[in-house]
């Protein structure tokens, strides 16, 4: 029945200041509506998981955590280096792939993962 994620939304304080931070730190390329399409490419999944209200994985306090998959990881966390923004948490590997966390200007956890080649 579900072909896939229509979109992700979310409201923010200040619209302009978080859209050029996911342009220049995300690379996403945010259009007047303010938003853009990521189109699917191979060896792109998207996971839809449900986590425990009390799961540490992520803050409690946050309902919702986005997750980029990213094509290197390394050339990421140099990007991320080069414009000033600082990891969350160290890249973690496991049996997934590699994995940092990062926020955003308005405190949100972002993940970012470079998926195993299986």
């Amino acid at each position: 029945m579900i072909k896939g994620f229509g979109g992700v939304f979310w409201r923010t304080k200040n619209m302009e200041s978080v859209k050029r931070w996911y342009s220049e730190v995300l690379k996403l390329d945010l259009a007047e509506w303010n938003g853009t399409v990521i189109k699917s490419q191979a060896g792109n999944e998207t996971v839809f998981s449900l986590f425990e209200e009390n799961d540490p994985y992520f803050p409690t306090d946050q309902q919702v955590m986005l997750n980029f998959q990213v094509h290197d990881m390394n050339e990421t966390i140099q990007h991320l280096e080069h414009v000033g923004v600082p990891l969350v948490k160290q890249e973690e590997n496991n049996e997934f792939g590699k994995f940092v966390w990062i926020h955003d200007p308005e405190g949100r956890l972002i993940e970012l993962w470079e998926k195993n080649d299986l």
